[in-house]
């Protein structure tokens, strides 16, 4: 059987997208059963006689040592025109346009954009629902159009998949695609989230990002309004002011890239934290590199993660898997 993979989100590893697809690079090969693998990226790059780019890509450690991928680039007539543009093409006219040429057995796209045209069936990832169920993030109208187009696409896939029982009953009750055609497969921490022993990363990771040499209180994500970060300080805040003199207490530290502007839907904690006069107690780190995350969650006394709505929440397993207690939300 040949399963041909929209490779869009390759190398897109600070997407949730992007993570999820290089995890079924790795992976894939380890349980396919001896399938032909293709992956089709976009790349601005095309051979001179104006076929797709071909490559083999050898997987990751994590996968067999014979296993081999091929990968297809090919671009599209918006690359240097609107990435917006070229990824609608890529979506709807390149990948299936490449399915039918290779006589694919089964197309698989690892997130919420499947082709309209089916030259094959069609098995597509729905992570969560978030452009449909929170109106912050519906956008303009061209974000409001392109939900209107992956939500009738997805409706014609052969196969969803989702990640947790919570984002099949969302797809079921709001897209109204059959019970029987909606799978959750459940994620996972990759194998790197382990609990950390050794003093010399610990140590490093510690003087990287400066953190406390007190025990610490940890949230590790993004910024968006789902993500209520801004009430995590504030409760934090709470505590502080609770607390008597002689109380030792976790600081907190907020790992991430901070927004670049101050706004509603992606708010600026530092006003925040110097509003509520916590400045000695709150450390924010700024960008955290994936390699250093097992570190930080062995370093702190617990994560902190109080999502509105998440598709699955990945980061609890991931804390969870390096030992670290997780404060979480109910729904």
């Amino acid at each position: 059987m040949r399963i041909v993979v929209n490779g869009w989100f390759w190398d897109q590893l600070a997407t949730g997208s992007g993570q999820y697809l290089a995890a079924l690079a790795a992976f894939l090969p380890v349980v396919d059963g001896g399938h032909e693998l293709v992956l089709v990226r976009h790349g601005k790059r095309k051979t001179q006689n104006d076929e797709p780019a071909k490559a083999i890509l050898p997987l990751p450690s994590a996968a067999t040592s014979g296993s081999r991928w091929t990968i297809i680039d090919s671009s599209t007539p918006f690359d240097f025109l609107s990435r917006n543009l070229a990824k609608i093409w890529f979506e709807q006219i390149t990948f299936p346009c490449i399915c039918r040429r290779l006589q694919a057995s089964i197309a698989l796209v690892p997130y919420w954009g499947s082709p309209l045209w089916r030259p094959c069936p069609v098995a597509v990832t729905i992570h969560d629902l978030i452009p449909l169920l929170l109106p912050a993030y519906r956008g303009g109208r061209a974000q409001r159009l392109y939900a209107w187009l992956v939500t009738n696409t997805a409706r014609r896939a052969d196969v969803v998949l989702t990640d947790s029982q919570a984002g099949r009953r969302d797809i079921v009750a709001h897209l109204g695609i059959p019970a029987e055609r909606v799978h959750a497969v459940h994620l996972a921490a990759g194998p790197e989230y382990r609990r950390v022993e050794d003093g010399e990363e610990l140590g490093r990771v510690r003087a990287r990002y400066n953190l406390p040499a007190e025990p610490f209180f940890i949230y590790l994500g993004g910024f968006d309004a789902r993500k209520n970060v801004v009430r995590v300080v504030e409760a934090y805040g709470r505590l502080v002011a609770s607390a008597s003199p002689a109380e030792s207490l976790p600081k907190l530290v907020i790992a991430g890239r901070l927004p670049a502007s101050d706004s509603a839907f992606t708010p600026d904690l530092r006003p925040v934290v110097a509003r509520l006069g916590l400045d000695r107690h709150v450390h924010l780190t700024g960008w955290v590199d994936e390699a250093d995350k097992p570190a930080l969650y062995s370093l702190a006394c617990a994560a902190l993660f109080p999502s509105e709505y998440e598709g699955f929440g990945l980061p609890v397993i991931e804390a969870q898997a390096c030992g670290c207690p997780v404060i979480t939300s109910a729904r």
